[in-house]
């Protein structure tokens, strides 16, 4: 049986690493993105076991949620594994933070985890087995000036993760978090020098990460059947 790895917010970044390393192993992969994913991402799929599929929806809307989920079950019978990748940032210091971006950001990081949590639960319930992974961050965990709403989005994944965790482990369903720190993406691309050089001289290992550490930390969660309701923290020593 080939397993299903339904993985949101996979067309780029870390995302789309995750997707590549499952794919590449033998898993039923289903990127996600609210667009179609390029044909250049498709590309990147080209020699695996597996062909990859995709399904487009917006995982901060309940219902699109939903229809996410319903088509992965109507096409391949299954969902054996979420991750919940989607995220957004909104910057900016509370006293300027307009509440659309606190509200953006909540609704897509953490309502979307929700949303899609809430609909894949019941069909991982029936094959009494499954793997949901969120994806968190450092800053949910120390916080970061700058980035309130992302920081609130980031802890209240850990809180969803581990009550989730206690309600569905009786059914051989793990849920896990990976929380991690600063990875090199098009985003810290992007950054100037200066702030490159500041950020990495608060990492205790002097590097950023890479996407591939992350995807190989979902891939030990994805083979442990008996880790659940815990935190696993990729940032090269920055909170310690």
């Amino acid at each position: 049986m080939v397993e299903v790895a339904l993985i949101t917010g996979s067309s780029r970044g870390i995302g789309l690493e995750i997707a590549k390393r499952l794919a590449k192993v033998g898993y039923q992969v289903v990127l996600n993105g609210r667009r179609e994913i390029s044909e250049e991402v498709l590309e990147q799929f080209s020699n695996v076991p597996v062909p990859v599929a995709q399904v487009t929806g917006d995982v901060s809307n309940f219902d699109e949620a939903k229809a996410i989920v319903g088509e992965v079950i109507d096409r391949f019978g299954r969902v054996d594994i979420l991750i919940n990748n989607a995220g957004i940032t909104r910057d900016g210091l509370i006293m300027r933070m307009k509440e659309a971006d606190f509200d953006d950001v909540l609704n897509t990081n953490l309502k979307g985890a929700f949303n899609m949590c809430r609909h894949v639960t019941q069909p991982m319930l029936k094959q009494r087995a499954g793997t949901i992974i969120n994806m968190s961050s450092v800053v949910g965990l120390i916080g970061n000036a700058g980035q309130t709403n992302y920081a609130a989005s980031k802890a209240g994944l850990l809180g969803l993760t581990k009550a989730l965790a206690r309600e569905l482990s009786s059914r051989h369903i793990t849920v896990n978090a990976i929380a991690p720190g600063y990875i090199e993406t098009e985003m810290t691309e992007s950054l100037s020098d200066r702030v490159k050089e500041t950020m990495l001289s608060q990492i205790p290992l002097k590097r950023f990460g890479q996407a591939e550490e992350i995807a190989k930390t979902v891939e030990f969660l994805i083979d442990n059947k008996y880790m659940t309701g815990q935190v696993l923290e990729v940032n090269g020593g920055l909170n310690m």
